[in-house]
């Protein structure tokens, strides 16, 4: 029976006559002032590394608020973007080991303070694109830009356009192609993010996300090349599907941060003082003195004994040993393809919301920061008190993290429901005579209403007609004049902008897309309230599942199983996720952006459904997938369990994986003093 450090105490001060010491009364303040310089030194490290937690949450956060404006900018699909996502995980696998070797060894607090500098020097070279490119060009025609020169949209005859006019929009088109190598520049947004990845420290932080979310709100609603521009000149609004904020402008903030974050460790000395008093404590028990003591002395000459042939011959064994465990190979299979569902999921969040609701990006960062980071972080701490309130065993904690997961993705099989509708692009979504299009989008984009003008199929500038239709641009919607410049142009004579009652009379248009349907605002809000409950329901499961981890495996194992863990999840499913997610939304795509000098840029519309198939579906497909493997842990430890736990269990006593794990705990004293493992170690974590 396990004797508590309080029993401990009241069995020697029962049995045991101490004399009285007077020395010790004149070594109290003393002690004092080491107990105050230690705590002092603990409290600056911890706040330290907290706030380098906060700027590695909040930088990573910011990546994925800012996916589809990179997108935009750049003109690159969101396969590539998945890539960009993913060289975060690369980066971190390519210094890990290292990390790992020499961490121990040098200057622990400085390594950290390093690695916070080139994490700020990464999050800087993401943002270095926007200072050497060309300013943002947008398609707009020339109208909307000069309003001095009237110019008809329908170009029936290119003599009415004046030579000028041409002469100066191929020059700039000309000059686009000079600059276009610009374009390549997301490289250095991978290598940023990369080299972020190589400076990166753990972290459990869950306000950085939600700042982070919130920056990328503040950030989209300011235009790209603000500062360098008049926003006076720029015609189109944050509501616009070819706008681009101010996505450079975030890095620079967290690049700051990362900065200040690492200042601090480099004025920490390399082990912070333990105080005497902490080493003779009479309040501690006698399994703590020993290891703290024994450890102390013993882990110089345990570090010498130790050979690398003895580690590498140790290696294997423990690697069978490790995979032998059916409960360890399950629960990771299980956590691999959840997170690669999870993943995904995220990554792609804000565009889905974007694409489907019809939200400006701004919006859509705003709401996930502010509801759905909270939810996680609700849920994370709901799991732990639950696990800590009822004692759950390990079979318990499997059917928590096993129900969490299945009532989290049925919930998700409910967002099928709460999707918008295409919106009517002519050429696109319908007909030029309003009805469902059914043809090759290509070869409908030319109508009898446009065939008289001279348009090009690879222009996006889209119009919204009074018809609630919208056209790809002027000229295919057929107008023949406009009037006002910028965002308040409008364009008359739209020979296809026909109502109804009348097709054959000719109507107007105005800058910009039509809204979606006047549905779309209330699914919308169905799903945040949905998306958020998914996501408290899925991240209860999350505690639970990582103490079913660490309890099924020996202790001497644990260090090397998580490392094992860590590495699969990041290989699996960290770099993969966000590529293979983001080709299956690249396949959704209705019209493609064109780039100054040919080829295919970013997707400038969406096929609603399509897209909402495809998202939802991988992402519960994969969790399917994982709740297979959950039933398995599950009947593995039904199967692997006896009555007595059961009855231990339900006594208060915190179950272990089976007999034959249980038999695992009892170590000897050498393993007691690497591991200093005790049963409730990891729910006190």
């Amino acid at each position: 029976m396990e004797i508590s450090s309080k029993e401990n105490t009241q069995f020697f001060s029962n049995n045991t006559i101490l004399p009285v010491d007077r020395s010790s009364f004149k070594s109290e303040s003393s002690a004092s002032k080491e107990k105050q310089s230690c705590c002092g030194g603990i409290k600056i490290f911890l706040g330290a590394l907290s706030f380098v937690y906060f700027a590695k949450a909040l930088s990573g956060s910011y990546l994925k608020s800012t996916i589809t404006q990179i997108e935009r900018r750049f003109d690159i699909p969101s396969s590539l973007v998945g890539v960009i996502d993913g060289s975060f995980e690369i980066g971190n696998l390519l210094i890990i080991i290292l990390v790992s070797y020499f961490g121990a060894k040098l200057h622990r607090p400085r390594i950290i303070g390093a690695g916070c500098l080139i994490m700020s020097a990464g999050t800087f070279l993401i943002a270095m694109p926007q200072f050497f490119m060309g300013r943002y060009r947008y398609e707009r025609f020339p109208s909307t830009i000069n309003s001095t020169v009237s110019i008809s949209p329908c170009l029936q005859d290119k003599s009415q356009t004046p030579l000028s006019a041409l002469e100066k929009s191929q020059a700039k088109i000309n000059a686009g192609c000079e600059k276009e190598a610009g374009s390549s520049m997301w490289i250095y947004v991978l290598l940023g993010n990369l080299l972020r990845g190589i400076g990166c420290v753990q972290t459990v932080a869950i306000i950085g996300p939600i700042f982070g979310f919130l920056l990328g709100s503040l950030c989209a609603k300011l235009y790209v090349d603000i500062g360098f521009v008049d926003l006076d000149s720029v015609t189109i609004t944050h509501k616009d599907v070819q706008w681009v904020g101010a996505w450079w402008l975030g890095y620079l903030i967290a690049g700051v941060i990362s900065i200040l974050a690492g200042i601090p460790f480099w004025f920490l000395p390399k082990h912070l003082p333990k105080p005497e008093s902490r080493k003779d404590s009479s309040t501690s028990s006698e399994q703590s003195k020993f290891i703290a003591e024994d450890n102390k002395d013993q882990h110089k000459s345990y570090q010498q004994q130790v050979k690398i042939a003895e580690m590498a011959k140790d290696f294997l064994p423990s690697l069978k040993n490790l995979f032998g465990n059916p409960v360890y190979i399950l629960y990771l299979c299980a956590s691999i393809i959840q997170f690669n569902s999870l993943i995904g999921m995220v990554t792609y969040k804000p565009k889905y919301i974007e694409q489907q609701y019809g939200q400006t990006s701004s919006k859509t960062n705003f709401v996930i920061g502010l509801i759905n980071i909270p939810a996680v972080a609700f849920g994370i701490f709901s799991g732990g008190l639950i696990m800590k309130k009822f004692r759950i065993s390990v079979l318990g904690a499997a059917k928590l993290s096993l129900g969490s997961s299945f009532f989290g993705y049925l919930l998700l099989l409910s967002l099928f429901a709460m999707g918008c509708e295409n919106s009517d692009v002519a050429g696109l979504t319908v007909s030029y005579h309003g009805t469902k299009q059914m043809t090759d989008y290509e070869q409908a984009l030319f109508s009898e209403c446009n065939s008289g003008c001279a348009c090009s199929k690879n222009d996006w500038d889209p119009i919204c007609g009074e018809n609630g239709v919208t056209y790809i641009s002027a000229c295919l919607a057929g107008c023949q004049a406009s009037n006002g410049s910028g965002k308040n142009t409008v364009f008359f004579n739209c020979s296809c902008v026909g109502t109804l009652q009348s097709p054959s009379r000719s109507s107007s248009a105005v800058v910009g897309p039509c809204q979606k349907g006047n549905e779309c605002p209330k699914m919308f809000l169905y799903f945040l309230v949905i998306s958020v409950i998914t996501s408290y329901t899925l991240s209860v499961g999350g505690t639970p599942g990582y103490i079913l981890l660490l309890r099924c495996i020996k202790p001497h194992l644990k260090s090397f199983a998580l490392g094992i863990y860590t590495l699969a999840i990041r290989v699996l499913a960290g770099i993969p996720a966000p590529v293979y997610f983001g080709v299956a939304i690249d396949t959704t795509c209705l019209k493609w952006g064109s780039k100054r000098c040919g080829g295919r840029g970013a997707c400038r519309l969406y096929d609603s459904s399509a897209l909402r198939y495809v998202y939802l579906g991988l992402t519960l497909v994969l969790g399917t997938v994982s709740i297979f493997f959950s039933v398995a842990v599950l009947w593995v430890l039904r199967k692997r369990s006896s009555p007595q736990d059961e009855t231990l269990s339900a006594n208060g006593e915190r179950g272990t994986c089976g007999t034959k794990s249980r038999k695992d705990n009892f170590v000897n004293s050498d393993r007691l003093i690497q591991t200093t493992y005790w049963p409730e170690k990891e729910t006190r974590l």
